[in-house]
């Protein structure tokens, strides 16, 4: 996802594009990446009529530098300057402004947790679990390929019966909530992600953690835009 904003964080323009290219948050297809971003540059290029020269990337909190700083070489090989890495869950508070509480982002491959008290982010962690795993379980279940399963877990007409079949994932990904917050006075869990679209899954965390649970509007878009409000001069 590639998302452009003014000098207020207002959202000018954005592209987002499904890709396997990377793997639990991380980058495994390093030319496949910077191809993608720079085509989604070219087109947003076009839209607004100026260029891109500079961007900030997100990670999954707790990766190996190293793995961060590969997010940041495929903005940069594709010709904008980094000039900003955060977390996750940290990017998504920089547009939610919680001042206590969690965050919960469940991205593609990882779900990413931020512990927030008094607006400070205290303490982050990062496990497998997350969309992919919604579309594998879909893809078994139905004996269809992983990217027909994909399309039918955002296909609104299809997810009250899909619900029974992914539950157990969204189970999961309560689990490791529930795990990473205890021992801290979390009195609301906040659902970012665009897995976190999918019509339930604040019920499910919230009956297994006991913690009020809600999925902002458009929970897909939470973290891109936060992490693009990190993008400053030095």
């Amino acid at each position: 996802m590639l998302a452009v904003l003014d000098q207020n964080d207002q959202p000018l323009v954005g592209e987002y594009q499904f890709a396997q290219v990377a793997r639990d948050g991380l980058v495994v297809d390093f030319a496949g990446a910077v191809d993608l971003l720079s085509e989604m540059k070219q087109r947003v290029e076009e839209r607004l009529g100026r260029e891109l020269t500079h961007a900030a990337t997100g990670y999954p909190p707790g990766v190996a530098q190293v793995e961060v700083r590969a997010t940041a070489n495929v903005v940069e090989a594709a010709g904008m300057q980094c000039r900003a890495m955060v977390d996750e869950p940290s990017a998504a508070n920089a547009v939610l402004c919680l001042q206590d509480g969690a965050i919960v982002d469940v991205g593609g491959g990882t779900t990413g947790i931020a512990i927030l008290q008094d607006g400070e982010v205290v303490y982050t962690a990062d496990e497998a679990t997350g969309g992919t795993h919604f579309s594998l379980v879909i893809a078994g279940a139905h004996d269809i390929s992983f990217e027909a399963a994909e399309a039918m877990k955002i296909d609104p007409d299809q997810q009250k019966r899909l619900f029974p079949v992914i539950q157990p994932v969204m189970e999961k990904v309560a689990s490791i909530a529930a795990r990473h917050v205890a021992g801290f006075p979390v009195e609301k869990i906040t659902l970012v992600g665009g897995s976190c679209a999918f019509p339930g899954i604040a019920q499910v965390v919230e009956e297994f953690t006991g913690i009020p649970a809600e999925v902002p509007p458009r929970p897909v878009f939470v973290t891109p835009l936060g992490i693009a409000m990190h993008d400053i001069s030095n």
